[in-house]
């Protein structure tokens, strides 16, 4: 039995294929969707969604969203950003975080609205490297392109 999974940004539908189990992080934990899993909804908290399909993972980073559970195996992610592993651009993700880094440098210059952004903006960047490092050591999925729109 499979999960039917997509995970869509206000840009873009990011994902959208039969799953094996899925596991995301949400303001209650870290959760693993498998098929018949009860409904659900839960705020998701920015960091790895880990899409797994036969013997494959894919990493995708979000910065935060929803994750809905529906009657019947169905799962949607409605998240703000996300990325997966191969599009992430390792360099940018660096260099966001340093410029993220400098101005939290500066917190005591910032005001509360300017220090929550910075620190969204650091544990983005954060999130970002750390999905980006899985495809750059080998670990993404197949090549057979089950994750292509």
């Amino acid at each position: 039995m499979k999960l039917k999974f997509q995970i869509v940004t206000p840009e873009r539908v990011v994902f959208s294929k039969e799953v094996d189990s899925l596991t995301c992080p949400t303001e209650m934990g870290q959760i693993t969707v498998l098929p018949n899993h009860i409904p659900l909804i839960a705020s998701l908290m920015p960091g790895e969604l880990v899409v797994r399909h036969q013997k494959d993972e894919e990493h995708i980073a979000v910065s935060g969203g929803f994750i809905e559970v529906r009657p019947g195996n169905d799962i949607v992610i409605l998240a703000d950003t996300a990325e997966r592993s191969d599009e992430i651009n390792a360099e940018r993700a660096e260099q966001a975080k340093k410029r993220a880094e400098q101005a939290m440098q500066q917190a005591s210059t910032l005001s509360k609205e300017e220090f929550a952004a910075t620190e969204a903006a650091l544990q983005r960047s954060l999130v970002r490297l750390k999905v980006a490092k899985k495809t750059h050591r080998g670990h993404h999925g197949s090549s057979d392109g089950i994750l292509n729109q």
